[in-house]
């Protein structure tokens, strides 16, 4: 009892966030982690996303605190100011596909079969509002037919995400 009452001696901290989680929770990210704003942090995100212990301690042993936010984007050049801060608080760098039973030297559609095999943890590791819509969906530009890997659809922004799957070394491509 005595590790709680001193990582969070804010009462307000105590009522707001940590009386809303169960127990294993708590004790968890005691356990766990050191610094107080990141107990709070994951606190926070296991509340809103209703995450269970087991899914809190993955996200924990993932670093998502550290990779949240992180990605490479072009969203503040094709977006407006809200929208693209919203869109970039949702992507990681990196994102981590330890569920993948693939080897390294796996192809593409290799991996495209693996994460939609593994579909639900894909959509956990993405983060909540997350919508699979398909893969391989054909797109049509100037009478030339495209297939998008994967697709999804972001409800709380309103936006379509696609996600390319390329293997082998990264190469200077414009990153969206």
């Amino acid at each position: 009892m005595r590790s709680p009452a001193e990582a969070w001696p804010d009462e307000e901290i105590l009522q707001q966030l940590v009386a809303k989680l169960p127990w294993s929770h708590n004790v968890r990210v005691l356990d766990r982690i050191k610094d107080r704003p990141t107990r709070e942090w994951y606190l926070r995100a296991a509340l809103e996303y209703g995450w269970s212990r087991d899914v809190l301690v993955l996200q924990i042993k993932s670093g998502l605190h550290e990779r949240e936010g992180q990605a490479l984007t072009n969203f503040p050049r094709a977006l407006p100011p809200p929208d693209s801060d919203m869109a970039e608080q949702i992507l990681k760098d990196p994102y981590n596909f330890d569920f993948l039973t693939v080897t390294a030297a796996a192809r593409e559609r290799e991996i495209e079969r693996g994460l939609l095999t593994h579909l639900r943890d894909l959509l956990l590791e993405l983060g909540r509002g997350f919508s699979f819509v398909g893969s391989q969906v054909p797109v049509t530009v100037d009478e030339q037919t495209f297939y998008i890997d994967l697709l999804f659809y972001h409800v709380r922004l309103h936006r379509y995400f696609v996600f390319e799957l390329l293997c082998g070394r990264p190469h200077k491509a414009e990153r969206f």
